[in-house]
């Protein structure tokens, strides 16, 4: 697992903001809002270490794309929802990637609070 470092290294995406239209309330599938993306995507980077190629890594590149592509395709009544499309995607899609930890941050999610942000966390391996 992670606390292998010589086999296990991540590439991370951090407060990855996208406009997208989930939730619950009808009004937030019309109206939208910003969604933050954390990505942490565990894979061995010790070949693209030694050989300076990107075909031997993920671009965080193409990740982000796919990620913005996921997350605004459709519209989803929760943010749990929305984390697990992506963590299909990014592992359908990048075969290195062999875990996936993703949070899903809502900053104007319409509850009368004084918050930061709500948001879920879901960790996945492999299958």
């Amino acid at each position: 697992g992670v606390a292998d470092y010589e086999r296990v290294s991540e590439i991370i995406i951090k407060d990855l903001k996208l406009f997208c239209y989930h939730g619950v309330n009808p009004e937030e599938k019309v109206d939208g809002q910003n969604f933050v993306f954390d990505i942490e995507a565990f894979l061995d980077l010790n070949l693209p270490c030694k050989t300076d190629n990107v075909d031997d890594t993920v671009s965080y590149a193409k990740m982000i794309k796919t990620i913005r592509r996921v997350a605004q395709c459709q519209k989803d009544d929760l943010i749990e929802r929305v984390a697990q499309r992506v963590i299909d995607a990014l592992f359908d899609e990048y075969e290195k990637v062999q875990a996936i930890k993703i949070t899903v941050m809502k900053p104007e999610a319409p509850i009368k609070a004084d918050f930061d942000y709500v948001a879920v966390q879901i960790e996945r391996e492999r299958k």
